[in-house]
């Protein structure tokens, strides 16, 4: 077996049982965690999804076909229905149970896809992969396997959207110290995202923080989007594109 490949899998296979083994109690366990910023799981769910529908409506970019990497219990659905209602989304994770899970809470049309050694979907069959806070659960010697793995899928032309924890956010850290979710993780700064995501094949990878407002600053919120340069965020978004 090829080295690489090798280390994937037991990768996965970790992955696999550990969030087998959380699935059920996920929403539970996420909700106590980020209670302290006032705002609701789904807040945040549906932040992610509406920042990452008005850039690809701004940007023109066609969106029809769309993967969820790291899918875990579909919180990102709802959001998907709603903003992306025309588009056909994918969701996948290495988690089986956490994908019965999802089907079992959110009944549809979505094309669920177990992982494992690699993404079983054809090559150059997505517009858009979106993955929101996986990359810190995944061995980061497994990123440059997974980034090229997600740029095999990707259309020419297509967008790679990942959020991330940022680790210069000290409350960011405090939450994931402090979550079961995130026993084995291993928090990444966006310049290194960035950097890895250019030399997993992708190009024009930029990096842009979110998140800055807690619940009682909301008013505040509207300055957001003058300040994704500020590494100060507790999530940054990071994007990419695949050759024409």
């Amino acid at each position: 077996m090829n080295r690489d490949i090798a280390r994937q899998s037991t990768g996965s296979t970790r992955m696999q049982a550990e969030f087998d083994l959380l699935a059920d109690e996920y929403c539970m366990l996420h909700k106590a965690n980020v209670a302290i910023t006032g705002e609701s799981l789904e807040y945040f769910a549906e932040y992610k999804i509406a920042d990452l529908s008005e850039m690809l409506n701004r940007l023109r970019l066609p969106t029809s076909k769309i993967l969820d990497f790291g899918s875990s219990i579909g919180n990102s659905l709802p959001y998907f229905r709603k903003y992306f209602s025309s588009s056909e989304v994918s969701c996948a994770d290495v988690s089986a149970r956490s994908i019965e899970i999802a089907q079992s809470r959110f009944p549809g049309q979505e094309n669920y896809i177990l992982i494992d050694k690699n993404i079983p979907l054809p090559t150059a069959s997505q517009d858009v992969i979106f993955s929101a806070c996986v990359f810190h659960h995944i061995p980061h010697d497994e990123h440059l396997y997974w980034l090229a793995e997600l740029r095999r899928i990707t259309k020419p032309g297509g967008v790679l959207v990942i959020f991330e924890h940022n680790p210069l956010n000290p409350l960011t850290r405090h939450f994931v110290d402090t979550c079961p979710l995130d026993m084995n993780a291993r928090l990444i700064r966006g310049s290194t995202m960035r950097q890895r995501a250019l030399a997993g094949g992708w190009e024009d990878a930029r990096v842009d923080y979110r998140l800055f407002f807690p619940a009682m600053l909301r008013l505040l919120r509207p300055l957001e989007k003058h300040l994704g340069w500020l590494s100060l965020g507790a999530q940054y978004r990071m994007t990419a594109r695949k050759r024409a």
